[in-house]
């Protein structure tokens, strides 16, 4: 069990770095500036999330971790759990700070999401 636990989430940390990654290029390509803007700017954030999620599964199945789509909807619920826990917390201005918190919250959740599937 714990090869599959590590092996998410490893999987789920670099997916969480190339969701960082791919957002800041999607809001910094929106360039937005006032509220007009913000609908679109979501709405691709959202795009991307659920792509990502969708991709997730597959990438977990490759990696062994299977059922990937149910341990991929696992992790979603927890990342969205962590998400709604860290509103409590501080922000930071640093990126490398943003990249490496996003990459620990999603590798925590892959690990929490392969440890609730687990059978038994």
């Amino acid at each position: 069990m714990t090869g599959r636990v590590g092996r998410a989430a490893a999987v789920c940390a670099a997916l969480g770095v190339l969701w960082w990654a791919t957002v800041r290029l999607a809001w910094a390509g929106v360039g937005c500036d006032d509220w007009g803007c913000l609908v679109p700017a979501v709405g691709v954030v959202v795009l991307i999330s659920l792509g990502l999620l969708a991709w997730s599964a597959r990438a977990l199945e490759r990696a062994g971790v299977r059922p990937g789509r149910r341990v991929a909807l696992a992790t979603a619920g927890v990342l969205v759990a962590f998400r709604l826990a860290g509103e409590s917390l501080p922000s930071w201005t640093s990126s490398f700070a943003h990249v490496v918190a996003t990459a620990l919250a999603f590798g925590g959740a892959g690990a929490v999401g392969a440890f609730v599937t687990e059978k038994g």
